[in-house]
């Protein structure tokens, strides 16, 4: 058997992302996405008569939508209902 090579060796470099702030704990649906964002596992269920939030753990946020699901009408009216209850807003 061959000795080894000799040389340099390049490193591997790992992609450092922060994580979120410790003392803060977000349920699994709730995701933090550097430098400040959050995504948000949302299961819509379309058709409502009232747009509500149903259901909130840690596989997602279910939320009741008052449009059907057809040409999209359901993702946009999700948005607006979404943007509506958001505190930031």
């Amino acid at each position: 058997m061959a000795p080894a090579k000799k040389g340099k060796t390049k490193a591997k470099s790992a992609e450092v992302i922060p994580a979120a702030p410790s003392s803060t704990k977000f349920p699994a649906c709730m995701r933090f996405i550097p430098p400040s964002s959050v995504a948000v596992t949302i299961h819509a269920k379309p058709g409502s008569k009232v747009a509500t939030i149903t259901d909130f753990d840690d596989d997602a946020l279910g939320v009741q939508i008052d449009a059907p699901a057809k040409d999209g009408e359901a993702n946009a009216a999700l948005l607006d209902y979404i943007s509506s209850v958001s505190p930031f807003s």
